[in-house]
């Protein structure tokens, strides 16, 4: 009877092990953290506003560049980069509501079909940064995937370009570059290096280490070499310390991102 019982309390143990966890938002406190949270939106406006008072000194030191590899820039015109989601549009709508697992395509059915939601702060930002004559540029890593029936070699490019103008920033296909695009990869150093060419680079945006750091995810993809870890991210928290909100403004999300694949 004993032997019955634990044979049957193991087949119980691994069938709850092979089930997934139930989706369930309403339980997770960084999805309503950032929904509901008056302080996600303080620190939002926060991080907008220093940036902005932060935009007259990097444009009149011509010797300051926010990606470390640029140099002998003093003669290009300052740009800023910032990435899109959960730094210029909210998803945390598509987060609580989609069902899993996570796919690129029901993000980019939900974004073409919804209204896009603004981080506040963000456009006053690139109103002034505009004003002053620096150039903005989105690296995104929503990737050009192909959808049957739409001729179009990059679709997600164009819904991309119409969730920023939906929070009140126009802008075009020469400002805003996706992953697997023109064969470039989730990395996101090349995309800035790309802007680097003609543009000195005073400000960095984003929510995901990879908006800064070079190869900050487990995966490897060119041209990284190595996979990232814990304690790679931490060392590179310490090696470019002089930047973070310094030329570097990170915005809070503990919905997503790369940190949650890292060991």
């Amino acid at each position: 009877m004993k032997r019955v019982f634990y044979v049957a309390l193991a087949l119980l143990v691994a069938a709850c092990a092979a089930t997934p966890p139930e989706h369930d938002p309403a339980s997770d406190h960084g999805m309503q953290w950032v929904k509901n949270a008056s302080e996600y939106r303080a620190i939002t406006r926060q991080v907008y506003a220093t940036a902005t008072r932060a935009l007259p000194g990097f444009i009149s030191d011509r010797s300051w560049s926010a990606i470390p590899q640029q140099t002998n820039a003093e003669r290009l015109p300052p740009a800023v980069i910032l990435d899109v989601d959960e730094t210029v549009v909210s998803n945390v709508d598509f987060q609580l509501s989609f069902e899993p697992p996570f796919e690129n395509w029901k993000l980019n059915k939900w974004n073409s079909e919804t209204p896009a939601t603004p981080i506040e702060g963000v456009k006053d930002f690139v109103d002034e940064a505009r004003q002053l004559g620096v150039t903005v540029f989105f690296v995104t890593n929503r990737p050009c995937e192909p959808i049957a029936s739409n001729d179009d070699p990059c679709p997600q490019k164009q819904t991309t370009i119409q969730d920023i103008a939906e929070v009140g920033i126009v802008t075009d296909a020469e400002h805003v570059f996706l992953s697997e695009e023109r064969g470039w990869t989730r990395e996101k150093l090349t995309r800035r290096l790309h802007v680097a060419k003609t543009h000195r680079v005073i400000m960095l945006f984003g929510d995901d280490y990879g908006d800064f750091v070079e190869c900050a995810r487990k995966k490897i993809v060119n041209p990284c070499s190595q996979a990232a870890t814990r304690a790679s991210r931490r060392a590179a928290l310490d090696k470019y310390d002089d930047y973070w909100g310094n030329g570097w403004y990170i915005l809070p999300n503990p919905m997503h991102g790369s940190w949650t694949s890292v060991d």
